[in-house]
């Protein structure tokens, strides 16, 4: 098991990320351009979206505003696109994803990571990649549930890199920090927001709000 703290801090830009432990969802958004560090989020009434700091600064909102978490029934779906609307209007998390493919970004074709909380604890987190021939892998990981003090993590990248390299391999089993620390942990250059939700209670962090 990894120490999550020190994972993000040796790791500039990990890009967006989703941990899920017990009674514990992390999401965060990074960003590299104007555009992409231009962003907050802001609670919705089941979930929360993104939104610009200052519309004027907006060149291309077609992947950057979005609602990255929802509630469907007594299951809450947090995802790095617009899939999550796909995942709800669908009302399952399996046919939502399999509908979608990677980011349309070359040439990183950004994955599209997504996850889905259940009701009694177990959960399931998704990436839909590129792969060289142009065709899209989606990949299903399932979980009956996580230990106390214990998370997955999954990411779009691996790292910085011209292009972006694609996180690889099974989610990462992680230690779970407090919602502090994992803010403190990104890179302050390219951090911009964390979606907390630690025993139901929804914290959010926006570097553009002076968080």
């Amino acid at each position: 098991m990894q120490d999550l703290v020190e994972l993000l801090k040796n790791n500039p830009y990990p890009g967006r990320g989703i941990v899920v432990g017990k009674d514990c969802v992390y999401y965060f958004i990074m960003g590299r351009s104007v555009n992409s560090r231009n962003r907050i989020f802001a609670l919705t009434e089941d979930g929360i979206r993104t939104q610009a700091h200052d519309p004027a600064l907006v060149a291309d909102p077609s992947l950057i505003i979005y609602h990255p978490v929802r509630t469907m029934g007594d299951a809450l779906v947090v995802t790095n696109g617009d899939q999550t609307d796909t995942i709800v209007e669908k009302g399952s998390f399996r046919e939502g994803c399999m509908a979608r493919e990677f980011e349309p970004d070359d040439p990183n074709f950004t994955p599209r990571i997504s996850a889905i909380v259940n009701g009694d604890g177990s959960f399931e987190l998704s990436i839909l990649k590129h792969q060289p021939n142009g065709r899209c892998l989606r990949e299903f990981f399932a979980y009956e549930g996580a230990d106390e003090g214990v998370g997955y993590f999954i990411s779009t990248y691996q790292g910085d890199g011209k292009p972006l390299p694609t996180f690889v391999g099974e989610p990462i089993e992680v230690t779970l920090p407090s919602a502090d620390e994992v803010w403190a942990a990104l890179n302050e250059d390219n951090k911009v927001s964390l979606y907390a939700n630690v025993g139901g209670v929804v914290k959010l962090y926006n570097k553009n709000l002076g968080d």
